[in-house]
């Protein structure tokens, strides 16, 4: 009987969660590695946007991935679900981007001709239109484009269903579990931690804002860095709740059927900073009461800080190492790891077992950086020389 292939996962998040998950329905003999406790890293202030047709405001790569991904979604949940039996907030309620001038409603209507075109159901909304699909809109929308496809899912219920389905699965976690380095030798990777050594023969880096905390031989660190997100949950005055996520150019709202309702999110470039802030929480406040008056009267019942990691191009890093064989990255999803969760650990997946890389990956690999780096240093040395 061939030996199943061993699978160090490092990071514990919604992407180190799903990639786990998918490894061992494959029948991968998969551990993760998570520093803190499962979920606790970005996903914890996510507020589960599903919304690929908002977030990336131009067609592109990232656009690519969120649709593909967004596809995947109602079955990936049934998935979840019946391995974990574990019930997440999920809804497909469409969001509605609103206008509150005149720019914001041409961008709005050049956005909605871009999707129809391109396929993408949606529908422009005059100021009475928008009024009478969401009433609680203030008084100072122009205009509102709506994306029926959109939605949401409970991204902390999600992640802690994807460690049980995992689990289920005969998928391994340790934490806390804090991991040093990475050193490639004949026999795998062995991966380095606080509780001792681990032989792996791939090893995924899913550690978010934390990925360049791993040394890996003479690699350079990918230039993933943290960016702080503050998110309020809030509970809706009233028995009327909203009934679709409200987007504007400052903020979203997401309505829960509990009647909570999360505010979000800043966007701070701090460092590995995650202290809530009156500036961050007055900011959102201020943001949400401007699109929909009645949070005014909404009760506060927390805040929720996560470090989201960014890369300089806002795409995430999904690929081999260039040097290190049998590493695989799977990193930098900044505000889109929910949505792309399904669709990521199915491409990692994929490698894994040896299958065609898809041709989304070029855009994605690790090497990017590298490469982008060399480019510059030609040309400043080609001024130099000129």
């Amino acid at each position: 009987m061939q030996n199943r292939t061993k699978v160090t996962v490092v990071g514990g998040g919604v992407i180190g969660c799903a990639v786990a998950y998918e490894l061992g329905r494959r029948d991968m003999e998969v551990c993760v590695l998570e520093r803190r406790a499962v979920g606790l890293g970005a996903t914890q202030a996510s507020a589960g946007m599903l919304a690929p047709f908002i977030e990336a405001a131009h067609a592109g790569p990232l656009r690519q991935l969120g649709s593909r991904s967004l596809e995947l979604y109602d079955q990936f949940m049934v998935d979840v679900a019946g391995d974990s039996g574990d019930v997440v907030p999920y809804e497909r309620c469409g969001t509605l981007d609103t206008a509150t001038d005149g720019v914001s409603l041409a961008r709005l209507e050049r956005a909605a001709s871009e999707l129809s075109t391109a396929g993408v159901e949606c529908r422009l909304l005059s100021r009475a239109e928008a009024l009478a699909d969401e009433p609680h809109l203030g008084q100072g929308v122009c205009g509102a484009l709506l994306v029926p496809s959109h939605g949401y899912v409970g991204a902390s219920a999600l992640t802690t269903s994807l460690g049980r389905a995992a689990a289920r699965q005969g998928v391994s976690f340790l934490s806390p579990c804090t991991v040093t380095r990475l050193t490639s030798t004949r026999a795998g990777i062995e991966v380095e931690t606080d509780q001792g050594p681990k032989l792996s023969d791939v090893v995924v880096i899913a550690a978010g804002s934390w990925t360049g905390d791993v040394a890996i031989g003479e690699e350079r660190p990918l230039p993933v860095k943290p960016v702080r997100g503050q998110l309020l949950r809030l509970r809706w005055p009233g028995a009327q709740r909203l009934t679709r996520v409200v987007w504007s150019p400052e903020c979203y709202v997401v309505p829960w059927r509990d009647g909570t309702t999360l505010v979000g999110a800043t966007v701070e470039d701090v460092g590995f900073d995650e202290r809530a802030t009156v500036a961050g929480v007055a900011s959102l406040l201020e943001a949400a009461r401007e699109v929909l008056p009645a949070t005014a009267l909404a009760g506060f019942d927390a805040v929720r800080v996560g470090l989201r990691p960014g890369t300089s191009d806002d795409l995430p890093v999904v690929g081999w190492s260039p040097s290190v064989p049998g590493l695989l990255y799977a990193t930098g999803h900044y505000r889109n790891g929910v949505l792309l969760a399904p669709l990521t650990a199915r491409l990692v997946a994929d490698l894994v077992l040896g299958a065609a890389p898809d041709p989304m990956l070029d855009a994605l690999a690790p090497g990017r950086f590298d490469t982008a780096a060399r480019a510059a240093a030609a040309a400043v040395d080609g001024r130099f020389r000129s």
